[in-house]
């Protein structure tokens, strides 16, 4: 039964959301909302506020995320590295801006 409940509010679809568990009928990822819930401090009413969410969406994807807590995890941390390494090959032309200012 709660199986059907998470199903109603998460999906995962090849080619949608880069085939990540989603909230059903949006782009928001589960691992967004571990993000904005863990790490960041929001309150499931802020997040449902924020991004027009209902909290049985929100609550859904915690639950999801504490039933795949090693794969969700692992998710974050690849993105995480992604974005280092994006960081590092493809620096930011105001930070270069900026360097160059104090440089000079």
């Amino acid at each position: 039964m709660i199986a059907q409940v998470i199903d109603q509010h998460i999906d995962i679809t090849p080619g949608m959301a880069g085939g990540e568990p989603h909230i059903v009928g949006h782009r928001i990822k589960v691992r967004d909302i571990v993000l904005w819930h863990e790490r960041m401090g929001k309150s499931p009413d802020e997040i449902c506020v924020e991004y027009d969410l209902s909290l049985a969406d929100v609550y859904a994807a915690l639950a999801y995320y504490f039933d795949n807590r090693e794969t969700i995890d692992r998710e974050i941390e690849n993105h995480e590295a992604f974005v280092a390494t994006m960081r590092k090959e493809s620096p930011s032309l105001l930070e270069m801006k900026l360097c160059a200012r104090h440089d000079g």
